[in-house]
């Protein structure tokens, strides 16, 4: 039988017209091409060798957290959120109502922007010592640390979750975290040269060594998601600056830092589900 019908196909091919058209497809329906649509995507990198263990390792620190602060190690997730604007609506928008969405005034006033590099205490949920300033520089990242760690001197091991910005891996923290984990004397090379400064993937070996008193733990490349403080900066965004009006940086700045204080008096740890596996769908 199955013979049979290939042979009907066959014959069917060799008796078919060279002039005819090819089959078309069903016409187009109203809708069907939006061009004022874009959807992004992202072509894979080549594979990093890492991605598994890195994962696994962010993933593990979370769930170790709790355990670990009650041996006096604290385990932050931190990040920054740059050009965060200061705008201000040119007019009152009107209140959600029974019936009717919420209406904001389509014109606004621009009154320049702000940056902020935020720490979340993984364990108690909790963001620790909050910078705001005109930068992102490695410099301010530096400071922020800082701050982090002057809130509990007597922690016995800061873990950090971070992305892999070049700020999360410079030659001023390789120096810092040198100096408070011991020995002072030792030689760590030139920075672009030779010894640990040498390049992002020394620097960032360096501070990923679980000996040191602040251990960073890297997110693999594209896998922010990975990383809490972003779960933290939606919140930020969706309750307070989407719908905030601000009249100037000096009205931004407090309103951020009066919604981190209050978010904090009621504060809990992210329930963390995801344990590295691949996702059935």
């Amino acid at each position: 039988m199955e013979h049979h019908r290939a042979g009907r196909r066959d014959r069917a091919a060799r008796h078919r017209r060279d002039d005819l058209p090819a089959p078309r497809r069903p016409p187009v329906e109203k809708g069907d091409l939006r061009p004022h649509l874009i959807r992004y995507w992202l072509t894979p990198p080549a594979a990093d060798a890492e991605f598994d263990a890195k994962v696994a390792d962010v993933c593990s620190l979370y769930r170790d957290a709790p355990a670990l602060a009650e041996r006096g190690e604290r385990c932050v997730s931190t990040d920054e959120l740059t050009g965060v604007q200061a705008l201000e609506r040119k007019h009152p928008g009107l209140p959600l109502a029974p019936g009717k969405v919420e209406r904001r005034e389509f014109e606004y006033v621009r009154h320049g922007t702000r940056s902020f590099i935020l720490s979340r205490d993984i364990a108690t949920g909790q963001v620790i010592a909050p910078h705001a300033g005109p930068t992102r520089t490695e410099a301010d990242f530096l400071a922020h640390l800082q701050a982090v760690v002057a809130t509990d001197p007597a922690a016995a091991r800061w873990h950090v979750v971070a992305d892999n910005l070049d700020t999360h891996r410079s030659a001023s923290l390789v120096r810092w975290v040198a100096e408070l984990s011991g020995p002072g004397d030792r030689d760590l090379g030139l920075k672009g040269k030779s010894g640990i400064l040498a390049s992002r993937q020394s620097r960032a070996a360096f501070l990923a060594d679980p000996a040191h008193r602040i251990v960073f733990h890297y997110t693999p490349n594209h896998s922010s998601w990975l990383n809490q403080i972003e779960i933290w900066l939606s919140i930020l965004t969706r309750k307070l600056l989407q719908r905030g009006s601000f009249t100037s940086i000096d009205d931004l700045t407090p309103r951020v830092l009066a919604f981190i204080d209050h978010y904090n008096r009621a504060a809990g740890p992210f329930k963390w589900t995801y344990q590295g596996k691949v996702l059935a769908a």
